[in-house]
């Protein structure tokens, strides 16, 4: 399905541990440019780990991160979000009292050592032309409080698009939205992939996965058990992966 594409993100041997507990136990993971690249994996299977050490939450124990061709160790996530690495949480990180333009442009008032601030005016056009630009029906001047959980969703991509990012992380997005707004995420996902950006998607929802994935790649217990084509792979494959046996045992465990 992508072939031929240089790898943009490569993470091996990744460890973390936390007091009594082994997160990651020497997980791999590869990601292409322009791809969507499923996470898969039962609660405590490590995914969120793996992504918040990618974007400078964690610090890993060990392990290499190549990114883009150079070796990388994210101090925080400002500096993840520097090099265009970016992370949709579950619970969203706008401000909700800000305008959806206020919150785009936030962290932009200094350049160096310099402060410089923009007018109403000016956040408010620049917001419109990203929106106009990503197909995003969004008022700039609406304050984030007044807005939908999918709009709010838009508003974190919009910000990310806008700092050029090469990777957005999304992590669980469809489980607060309803079918409709799925599909809207859905084709604002694949505008993303059209651009080059690529998307790592974690998600308990398996129909979903063949529906907006390329590749899958299935974690358990903290540790890296497969990548396939989601085209190439079956649901009940994916969940024979994700728990270590047969689906058929696995039903039989809770009859």
């Amino acid at each position: 399905m992508l072939k031929d594409m240089d790898n943009l993100l490569r993470m091996e041997k990744i460890s973390k541990s936390f007091p009594g507990v082994k997160a990651l136990d020497s997980v791999h993971f590869e990601l292409k440019r322009g791809e969507v690249h499923a996470i898969a994996g039962e609660n405590g299977a490590g995914k969120s780990t793996l992504v918040k050490i990618l974007c400078g939450i964690y610090q890993r124990d060990a392990g290499t991160v190549i990114f883009d061709g150079q070796e990388v160790s994210f101090a925080n996530p400002k500096q993840a979000m520097n090099d265009g690495i970016f992370i949709v949480h579950q619970e969203l990180n706008l401000i909700p009292h800000l305008s959806v333009a206020q919150n785009i442009f936030i962290g932009k008032e200094t350049a160096g050592n310099h402060k410089f601030f923009f007018s109403d005016k000016r956040l408010l056009n620049d917001s419109q032309k990203l929106f106009d630009s990503l197909k995003f029906k969004i008022d700039p001047s609406a304050k984030v409080s007044t807005l939908s959980v999918a709009e709010q969703q838009m508003v974190e991509v919009a910000k990310a698009v806008y700092n050029n990012v090469k990777i957005l992380i999304m992590d669980e997005p469809t489980a607060p939205l309803t079918s409709s707004e799925i599909d809207q995420l859905f084709e604002i996902i694949r505008s993303l992939k059209a651009q080059g950006i690529a998307v790592i998607y974690i998600s308990h929802r398996m129909e979903e996965l063949s529906v907006i994935g390329d590749r899958i790649t299935v974690m358990r217990d903290g540790k890296y058990i497969m990548t396939a084509d989601l085209d190439a792979i079956t649901v009940p494959e994916i969940i024979s992966a994700m728990v270590g046996r047969s689906l058929e045992d696995f039903k039989k465990s809770y009859s």
